[in-house]
């Protein structure tokens, strides 16, 4: 069986889930934060092993340029977290965009004095 046609019956079996079971939409509403959940973790995992594997080059970047870069990071994914209410309001949106653009300008230099020194 291909993975497309897997795929599809899997989608198929929790749409049946969903219509099907007493309290489907509790069913639907578990698997959503179940993959919510397994994202999560995967982009934990990611970035810890990102981190294992470049160690060298984080800590040759210097403190002020480490702290930039983690300040970044940390912005963008706070930002994302609370992307759902900030985007209710006119000021919340501008602000989002505002964070957005500052943790990527803050990368960029990052990447040019990482570059700047060709480690």
């Amino acid at each position: 069986m291909g993975g497309t046609t897997r795929n599809v019956l899997i989608l198929l079996v929790l749409a049946g889930a969903v219509y099907a079971i007493p309290g489907g939409g509790r069913s639907a509403e578990f698997i959503a934060a179940l993959l919510s959940i397994l994202i999560t973790a995967s982009f934990a995992f990611i970035g810890y092993r990102l981190y294992r594997e470049n160690r060298v080059a984080l800590f040759s970047l210097g403190d002020r340029y480490r702290a930039t870069l983690y300040g970044a990071v940390g912005a963008a994914v706070f930002i994302m977290a609370v992307r759902s209410r900030l985007w209710e309001t006119a000021a919340g949106t501008l602000l989002w965009f505002a964070v957005i653009a500052g943790a990527s300008y803050a990368l960029v230099v990052v990447y040019r004095h990482y570059r700047s020194y060709s480690f």
